[in-house]
């Protein structure tokens, strides 16, 4: 069963959308991430264009991120106060990152940039959690404690300025470490297509020593805002959202995502960090095979929007 993506001008089997779609959403609910660096490389795998996926997969992690945090309001688990702050800088990033999107595109590096970027980052993030993952889960076969945030444990981070108190999450801390990281991720969010939770979730638990039963729906809630923003924003000024296949992923995203928050409830939180580690491993390495090996046919001839 296929179905014609206008503006990625091919057809596709919407089956494997659907899967694709599903399996994002339920990742998303469960480790609170927004699912776009697992849905920007599939759907590159899939031979969507990196410029169509980048800004429909953005649309995507809008969906499967409004469907997870419902659920984690409904139980009080989001610091509005405290995702408030990462929204107002995870605008500000958004927006220079789609200037520098539309800068690559039109110099002709988008697609090596944006691999580049993923192999790198999906590369050192996944070996760092996957190393801190393994440690936790050796203490806690031993039956020692495992703690994040131990008692009167400070960093650097915690002596800036700008203080402020945010109470759900029983931190007072520096609103600076925190805008500068939704800034970060708004232009992650707008170049790559990622919702950056994978980044967000450790940086808030290891450096911000943010409790992690606030820290996946307050992920949630700024990754909705500055995804939508995003998809706007590429959909009116580089017109590369393609709206049939976000209608599609973003139906299947929801469903999957409810079932996701489910399962992460059942896991302890080294678990949930092991296992997402594994996962954003797995993407790098997949994405980093696709750039080193020749492809079959060097040249290709597009007509009427497919390659032959």
């Amino acid at each position: 069963m296929t179905v014609y993506l206008p503006i990625a001008e091919l057809s596709v089997n919407i089956l494997i959308i659907l899967g694709m779609g599903a399996a994002v959403g339920f990742l998303s609910g469960m480790f609170g991430v927004g699912g776009g660096f697992l849905i920007t490389p599939l759907l590159i795998f899939y031979n969507i264009p990196p410029v169509v996926a980048v800004a429909t997969g953005a649309n995507q992690v809008v969906a499967s991120s409004i469907s997870g945090a419902i659920t984690h309001f409904r139980r009080g688990t989001i610091d509005i106060k405290l995702g408030t702050v990462l929204l107002c800088g995870g605008l500000a990033g958004a927006t220079l990152g789609i200037w520098l999107f539309a800068l690559l595109r039109r110099l002709g590096q988008l697609d090596l940039v944006i691999s580049l970027a993923y192999v790198l980052l999906l590369g050192t993030v996944g070996t760092l959690m996957l190393w801190e993952s393994i440690i936790a889960l050796r203490r806690a076969s031993k039956n020692e404690a495992v703690t994040l945030r131990r008692p009167g444990q400070h960093n650097w981070i915690h002596g800036l300025p700008l203080k402020m108190r945010f109470k759900k999450s029983k931190i007072y801390l520096s609103v600076i470490p925190i805008a500068v990281l939704g800034f970060c991720i708004g232009i992650l969010t707008s170049v790559m297509g990622v919702g950056g939770g994978f980044i967000m979730v450790p940086a808030m638990i290891y450096l911000l020593r943010i409790p992690t039963n606030v820290v996946v729906g307050t992920s949630l809630f700024q990754i909705i805002f500055v995804s939508a923003y995003t998809v706007i924003v590429q959909a009116t000024a580089n017109y590369t959202v393609d709206i049939v296949l976000a209608f599609v992923l973003m139906i299947a995203g929801v469903i999957g995502a409810q079932y996701g928050v489910r399962v992460g409830q059942r896991l302890r939180g080294e678990q949930l960090r092991a296992l997402l580690a594994l996962l954003v491993l797995a993407v790098g390495i997949r994405l980093a095979v696709e750039l080193v090996i020749p492809p079959k046919e060097i040249y290709s001839v597009v007509s009427a929007g497919l390659g032959f």
